[in-house]
Order: C-alpha cells, then sequence, then structure tokens
C-alpha cells in the first residue's frame, strides 16, 4: 500500500514538472501542455513565468492575449503553445493549466557562436562560444573537437592558432536532468593569404638586371607574330577591296559612255520645214503722172587761157 501511494506521489510530482524543451535561438518551440485529449473542457491558460500570454474559455469563441513581447511570436494550437524565432529571453520557465491541473515546463535555449580575427585562415585567431540559457545557474557546458577528444570544460573554447586539424565538426554538449544534449558548428579553414613585395629598385647600376622578353613577343610594338600575319593578310585584302572598286567604277562609267554614243547614233536630225501661205498678189499701183524730171546740169565750158 505505501509502494503504491510514493509511486502516485512521483507521478503526480513528474506530471507537474512536465518536460524540458530544448531550442536553438532563431528556430521554432512547441510546447505541449500536458494533457492527452490535446483539449479542454472550461478553460486554458498559459504563463510565462508570472506574465500571462494566453487564457480561453470554452464560452468564449476567441482566447485572450497577454501582454509582452513573446504573445507577438506566440499562437495556441487547442492546448499547445508554438513559438516561432526563439529568443534567449525566452528561456525560462512555462506553466499551462488546463480545467484546474497545472504543469510546468522548463524552456532552455542554446546558442552556438563564432568570432575570428581573420575569417577562418590557418594562424588565425577563433572564438567558439556556447550558451544555455533557462536554468541558473546554468549546466555545465564542453567542447568537444572533431576527432572526439574534449578541448574544454567552459562555455568559451579559444583556438589560438587556428590549425589544419581544427577543420570539422564542433560540438557543445551539456547535460540535464539526467539527458546529454548537444549542438554542432562546422569550421573550414582556408588558406593564409600569400602576399609577394615588389622588388626594391637598387641604386647600384651592376645589380640591375636586364629582363628578357617572351619568346612569343617582339620587342618593337610588343606584338606577336602572329598577329603580325593577320595584319599583313588585313592590309592585303583592304588593298585587293580598294582595287576592285576603283576597276568597277571605271568599267560602269565606260558603259554609261557607250550607251550615250549608242543613243545619240539613233536619233537623226529632222529637216526645218517652213510654213507656206497661199496668200494673193498685191495688185500693182496706179502712175500718178509723170515725174518732172530734174534738168541736167549744162555741160563745163572751158576757161579762157589769157
Amino acid at each position: 500500500m505505501k509502494i503504491t501511494v510514493w509511486f502516485g506521489v512521483v507521478l503526480g510530482a513528474l506530471s507537474a514538472a512536465g518536460e524540458v524543451i530544448i531550442a536553438k535561438a532563431g528556430q521554432a518551440a512547441i510546447l505541449k501542455c500536458g494533457n492527452p485529449t490535446n483539449d479542454y473542457e472550461r478553460s486554458l491558460e498559459w504563463r510565462h513565468g508570472n506574465d500571462k500570454i494566453y487564457s480561453a474559455y470554452k464560452m468564449l469563441p476567441a482566447p485572450r492575449k497577454g501582454q509582452g513581447e513573446i504573445v507577438e511570436r506566440s499562437r495556441l494550437s487547442n492546448t499547445d503553445l508554438r513559438i516561432r524565432g526563439v529568443k534567449e529571453q525566452d528561456a525560462g520557465k512555462f506553466t499551462c493549466q488546463v480545467d484546474g491541473k497545472s504543469h510546468e515546463h522548463i524552456l532552455l535555449v542554446v546558442s552556438v557562436s563564432l568570432r575570428s580575427s581573420a575569417d577562418l585562415r590557418l594562424d588565425s585567431e577563433v572564438w567558439l562560444e556556447c550558451n544555455v540559457k533557462g536554468l541558473n545557474p546554468g549546466p555545465a557546458v564542453r567542447w568537444t573537437r572533431p576527432d572526439g577528444s574534449v578541448h574544454t570544460e567552459s562555455q568559451i573554447a579559444h583556438l589560438k592558432p587556428l590549425a589544419r586539424s581544427d577543420e570539422g565538426t564542433w560540438s557543445c554538449t551539456f547535460s540535464h536532468a539526467g539527458k546529454t544534449h548537444s549542438e554542432i558548428i562546422e569550421i573550414k579553414v582556408k588558406e593564409p593569404v600569400r602576399t609577394t613585395l615588389a622588388p626594391v629598385p637598387s641604386k647600384n647600376p651592376k645589380d640591375v638586371r636586364v629582363i628578357n622578353p617572351p619568346l612569343d613577343t617582339k620587342p618593337g610594338l610588343g606584338l606577336s607574330w602572329w598577329m603580325w600575319v593577320v595584319i599583313g593578310v588585313g592590309c592585303v585584302v583592304v588593298l585587293l577591296l580598294m582595287v576592285f572598286v576603283i576597276c568597277l567604277c571605271k568599267r560602269i562609267k565606260r558603259r554609261k559612255r557607250i550607251l550615250r554614243k549608242m543613243k545619240n547614233g539613233r536619233q537623226r536630225p529632222m529637216p526645218e520645214q517652213y510654213c507656206q501661205c497661199n496668200r494673193p498678189t498685191a495688185a500693182a499701183k496706179p502712175q500718178q503722172g509723170r515725174r518732172r524730171e530734174k534738168p541736167s546740169a549744162p555741160p563745163l565750158q572751158p576757161l579762157l587761157m589769157g
């Protein structure tokens, strides 16, 4: 009889304690109220610590919202509470009260981050940080290397300098209520950037070196032999085109001249035609009398010689 009572007390304590939900920052989390039917007959209420998130009643058509930033990212699905975009301040105790029965849940928010001084290149400095929010004090955290060995028993793993053996999957591991949880992060090591310094010119003329040009170039314009061949072929083609155009123009002019001569030879000159009118001849004028003739001059007398 005592064993049965003790077993009932343990089950009651477990049902009141609820479960531990682990969510990564930025992801979604689903908190189940613990009711097997996933429904309520009279009332339902969700709280985050002492702040009310939702309260619903069967007699009311819609649930009532509480105050707080988490309310805008939460919604009810029957008796379950769904939170999107989990943040570190969401971690802690959640209480679900359905039809007078209370159930508590713990939300742990895990965030894993990486900071580097030189973009994960060899010989750079890297910090790996693992934070677990929701418990006070927080659980013990340790970092495990890609080969499975433990690197450190703290939240921050410091890698200096970053080596090729550090490349791979690192694991942040912590335990709570007898269960082990882990979050992973990937490290890809890049080769360091090699910078070549320009040679410093020497003041001593003996140290000056003559750099020979490449074999496929000539010291003139710096063009290779095949480029000169292309230029020569292009010039020949242009010259041939010019000669062809000139000959064609001359031929066209000659044909025009021949056609003009042939056209002029076919057209003969026409005789000039005058208009001949059949007019009657004019009648002779009547004589109006004889004209008075002037007397002729007397003959000249010879001069007397004295």
